[in-house]
């Protein structure tokens, strides 16, 4: 195991590299250039060519990749244009904010929605099928920013009993449990349009994941050795079923970043997903590189975890 996870993080080396390629060039063939970020909106021409040069923002393309994969190999991400600060600096308190709306968010939904799968699917077309089932397709077909929006609404502005947006009050100076108790508050509404989101799709995947196995014939000839119901479908079809549900795990591992994008900004929230859309915006090249090249990286890792699960739960996947 420990040779396959060797080989394959080695194999991730050229794949990060081509990867970085193909983001590079999409965001310098972009429309638009940060020369202005800094400078005087009167500037003169002479002006803005030296801002350019000074970017290095007059060179090549190819030069101007390689520049910059020598100086990220040594961890320099560049300077921000619009924070005017390492780029490694400015986006390590922005990842540390994403984490702590998105990881409780992330655990709590696969603990419950994986037992709620399991009963839907044991008993299918019942009460308890039917109402997830709508809950599902409600969670999946509404968009997250129509929803958080909907519930800033009904319970920041009519009830009044949450913060309108952002992850503290305005001015508030709070800190240790105080903090923590201000965060948990605005903490309330995006996690809800999160959990709701993710519990909707977790769901269904997880009873079709079982129904397909519970109609297999291994799972009837369990029954007809007498085995109780409850080793059947936890100890035979659970395992069995758990196939698609490590798929959805190794992809929500990079979404823990890269999926509350939008919502961030619904809710003012300051995580990463905010600063990548001013980066856009500003067309902070640094910024945006170092942000897309860590989904990137997730999105490798979290296919390798997809995998090692995979030969875990299913003897016949071989992974050497």
């Amino acid at each position: 195991m420990i040779k396959y996870i060797i080989k394959r993080l080695l194999h991730m080396i050229p794949v990060i590299l081509l990867i970085s390629i193909c983001i590079f060039t999409i965001i310098k063939l972009t429309p638009g250039n940060p020369v202005g970020t800094r400078l005087d909106p009167k500037a003169t021409p002479e002006q803005k060519q030296m801002e350019k040069e000074r970017l290095g923002l007059d060179k090549p393309m190819y030069i101007q990749y390689i520049m910059w994969l020598e100086r990220s190999v040594h961890g320099d991400f560049g300077e921000s244009y619009i924070y005017k600060r390492p780029v490694s600096d400015v986006i390590k308190p922005f990842i540390k904010n994403t984490f702590i709306l998105n990881v409780g968010v992330f655990l709590l939904s696969f603990l419950v929605s994986i037992p709620i799968g399991i009963v839907c699917a044991v008993k299918k077309y019942s009460k308890t099928d039917n109402f997830w089932t709508v809950f599902s397709l409600f969670g999946i077909s509404m968009p997250s920013f129509f929803f958080g929006l909907l519930l800033i609404y009904v319970f920041s502005v009519k009830l009044k009993i949450t913060p309108i947006s952002g992850m503290i009050e305005a001015g508030t100076r709070t800190v240790g449990f105080g903090r923590a108790i201000e965060v948990s508050k605005h903490l309330i509404l995006p996690g809800l349009v999160l959990l709701i989101g993710s519990l909707a799709g977790l769901v269904r995947y997880t009873r079709n994941g079982m129904l397909e196995v519970l109609n297999q014939d291994y799972i009837r000839t369990a029954r007809s050795k007498g085995l109780s119901e409850k080793v059947v479908i936890y100890r035979h079809a659970f395992r069995n079923a758990l196939i698609p549900i490590i798929t959805i795990l190794g992809f929500s591992i990079p979404g823990l970043f890269s999926g509350a994008v939008i919502l961030e900004s619904t809710f003012n929230w300051p995580g990463i997903g905010r600063i990548m859309i001013d980066a856009v915006n500003a067309r902070d090249y640094n910024m945006l590189m170092a942000v897309m090249m860590l989904f990137a990286i997730l999105t490798l890792l979290g296919n390798l975890l997809a995998d090692i699960g995979y030969a875990m739960v299913d003897p016949r996947i071989k992974v050497d």
